[in-house]
């Protein structure tokens, strides 16, 4: 079996080639680095992932976390990686060197946890959530806050957690009912219990620090009412030590199908006198702060999903290159030599299915990541806000996308494998298992859909799209003038206009009737992430078009075919449903909503 956690000639690719990474040495943020920083960067992220991550990745599955009724036990190289992950700086990584930070830029941070996120996905979570947490902490809480609890945090010595789900309440966060009651000297005490809440305990860390989303006492009610607070395990001391055990208690560890190295917790707040917890920004905000953790958590999770994704397509490609099996169906001579599987057009076909939904997916997060990078350090204002206008469109789509098609990637693994593909001998089955629950981490298809056409595409939205729209006919003019580029952009031309009408269409009809406009939103989510990811590849062809054009040889040149063939077989394959698919939307084929209760 191969060790590869990733394609590195592919990742140079998307780093440097697509999206030009090394451009942003041009701005003064990254005066004083060089691609020497960024390729050390990546170096260092592969060598940990595969040295700490990757070899414990089976023994996680196999031995989850487990609570004695006081504390959590876990394998012990799961500390370990925690460990060398903090010292080797990832978790301050793209923060500012007066912060201890490294001051990466937010792709080359990415294309790092790609890495990490392909060689153990359940561990590197809690490094994940502290990530975000920590972002979270430093934009909104003030300087008392950020002045216990950031340096810390951005050491290693306390992680962080995201608690939004209640027992009774998942994605109506409205109706959230956990409490804050003021405590007279500027802090709340918590009450409630949060469910789901991963990396919710441990003893990776002194301390853990929870974003809980609380109503204060007297609070409106829905949204508006909800404000944020910084809960941590246990109390801090005015001089930074670690003081008293709050009243957090753990209830109980879950159990889910993958990501089994990761604790899924139930957490009791204010069983006692309440939990301490310190609020975050101004009351009645929670929900608006906690859109940047959980934004930036479902990039996040497709980064993860295009990972094991990627893992999934390379085990597969390394089993079908070794695996003798049968002969070509052109052969009837019985005496004949075996062919290895990849020679047999059906498993090539599998195989570039895998290729077109990891290296879509990983394209597109990374590009999304790079949209977070301009919105903070592009050069203009106007470039900053269209790129955050842009990412705030795409972030549906690259939370779904990869969840749903990487999945597929991991279930395609498994088919190439056979019969092995089902035994625990091989990774495949738990590259499924663990990319099966990307899907419903940070909301469902459904909850995203509902956001974009709800919101993203709604009354007051829309400048993201029409800026979509803007790039991807830009690029067709390009691809239209290239010979090998300009059939499969014609096709793309075709999705396109598919996508605006129904976009016109659903919109007409959410105005008329939210229930019914929304009752499709899902398919139509799909629909404009294949016309997203097809945009992906076609710019992806056009740099391999140009590149061949320019005398590329040997592997490379085979490289940028495998490009141009994989994207002609997006165009052709997976842009194939969007009519059929596009003509139930535009005629608002509502049989499912008329769907009653009592006739299931």
């Amino acid at each position: 079996m191969t060790d590869l956690l990733l394609n590195e000639r592919e990742l140079r690719f998307q780093l440097y080639e697509l999206l030009d990474t090394e451009a942003l040495l041009q701005r003064p943020r990254y005066a004083d680095h060089d691609r020497g920083v960024f390729d050390a960067s990546l170096t260092t992220a592969r060598q940990i992932a595969g040295e700490l991550y990757a070899p414990h990745n089976h023994k996680g599955d196999a031995n989850e976390p487990t609570f004695d009724g006081e504390r959590i036990h876990m394998i012990p190289e799961t500390k370990v990686a925690w460990d060398a992950f903090a010292q080797a700086g990832f978790l301050a990584a793209h923060h500012d060197f007066a912060d201890g930070g490294l001051q990466l830029p937010e792709v080359v941070l990415r294309a790092c946890m790609a890495y990490f996120n392909a060689a153990n996905i359940s561990t590197v979570a809690y490094s994940f959530l502290s990530i975000g947490a920590t972002n979270l902490v430093k934009a909104f809480a003030g300087p008392e806050l950020r002045e216990r609890f950031l340096a810390p945090m951005l050491e290693g010595r306390f992680s962080g957690t995201m608690a939004l789900t209640e027992p009774g309440q998942g994605s109506a966060l409205g109706d959230l009912r956990t409490l804050a009651r003021p405590a007279g000297d500027g802090t709340y005490r918590v009450f409630g219990q949060k469910m789901f809440i991963s990396g919710g305990d441990h003893e990776l860390t002194e301390n853990i620090v929870h974003l809980v989303l609380a109503r204060i006492e007297g609070a409106p009610a829905g949204t508006k009412g909800i404000s944020l607070f910084l809960v941590p395990k246990f109390l801090v001391n005015a001089d930074g030590g670690v003081g008293a055990r709050n009243d957090v208690a753990l209830a109980g560890l879950l159990h889910k199908m993958g990501y089994r190295n990761t604790t899924s917790t139930v957490l009791s707040f204010g069983e006692h006198d309440g939990a301490v917890g310190y609020l975050v920004g101004e009351a009645h905000q929670g929900l608006s702060y906690m859109f940047q953790m959980m934004n930036e958590a479902r990039i996040g999770v497709g980064l993860g999903a295009a990972s094991l994704a990627y893992q999934s397509y390379i085990h597969a490609l390394d089993y079908a290159r070794q695996r003798p099996q049968g002969r070509l169906p052109a052969n009837k001579n019985p005496a004949a030599p075996q062919v290895r599987i990849v020679e047999h057009a059906d498993v090539r076909r599998m195989l570039l299915q895998q290729k077109v939904y990891a290296e879509g997916s990983l394209a597109l997060c990374l590009y999304a990541s790079s949209l977070v990078e301009d919105a903070h350090t592009a050069p203009t204002e106007a470039q900053r806000s269209n790129a955050a206008e842009l990412l705030d469109v795409l972030t549906p789509v690259v939370k779904t996308y990869p969840s749903r098609y990487g999945l597929l990637a991991s279930e395609i693994g498994i088919q190439i494998l056979g019969g092995a593909g089902y035994t625990r001998e091989y990774p495949l089955e738990q590259y499924y298992r663990d990319n099966r629950l990307n899907p419903i981490h940070e909301g469902t298809e459904g909850i995203q859909a509902i956001d974009l056409l709800g919101r993203k595409l709604g009354p007051r939205g829309g400048d993201g799209y029409r800026i979509f729209i803007s790039e991807v006919l830009a690029t067709l003019l390009v691809a239209n003038k290239d010979a090998h580029c300009a059939p499969v952009a014609a096709l793309l031309a075709d999705a396109l206009n598919i996508l605006e009408r129904v976009t016109a269409s659903l919109q007409a009809q959410v105005a008329a009737d939210a229930n019914l406009g929304m009752a499709n939103a899902t398919p139509y989510l799909d629909l404009f992430g294949r016309v997203v990811v097809g945009w992906v590849w076609l710019r992806q062809a056009i740099l391999a078009s140009r590149s061949l054009a320019g005398g590329a040889t040997g592997s490379d040149a085979e490289f940028y075919q495998g490009k141009l063939q994989a994207a002609h077989y997006f165009m052709t394959w997976e842009l194939a449903s969007l009519e059929s698919q596009a003509r139930l939307l535009t005629d608002a084929n509502h049989v499912a909503y008329y769907m009653q209760d009592s006739w299931f």
